[in-house]
């Protein structure tokens, strides 16, 4: 039986791990919202800070602000998301204190010398 992590997503990384929190591989469901954001960091261990811009309205100033959301997500061996990658992150139940999200796949990774 084929495991699916749900979404209508068909991503298979090509390395198998053995980590519990990965969602192609492990036990851990991915539900609630997917959302696509950039590696900012990812100085952790299977650890990354994802974050992307949304624009909000100032009923104050009647305009539109740019904000900026930062999550941590977990970052499978399977994956190996690097700082500057594109990523698809979803919801899923609380790993740790700060980690309720999980990377789901890569959509681009950075140019430039982060490859190892």
């Amino acid at each position: 039986m084929k495991k699916s992590v749900g979404y209508n997503i068909e991503y298979k990384p090509e390395e198998k791990t053995d980590d519990v929190h990965c969602p192609h591989f492990g036990s851990i469901s991915v539900r609630g919202k997917v959302f696509e954001g950039v590696v900012s960091s990812d100085s952790m261990q299977k650890t990354v800070k994802v974050e992307w811009e949304n624009t909000t309205k100032s009923t104050k100033y009647n305009r539109y602000l740019k904000t900026r959301t930062c999550v941590a997500a977990h970052n499978p061996d399977s994956i190996k998301a690097q700082k500057g990658d594109k990523v698809l992150i979803g919801e899923t139940r609380p790993i740790s204190k700060t980690k309720h999200f999980v990377v789901i796949k890569v959509l681009e990774r950075a140019l430039g010398g982060n490859q190892e």
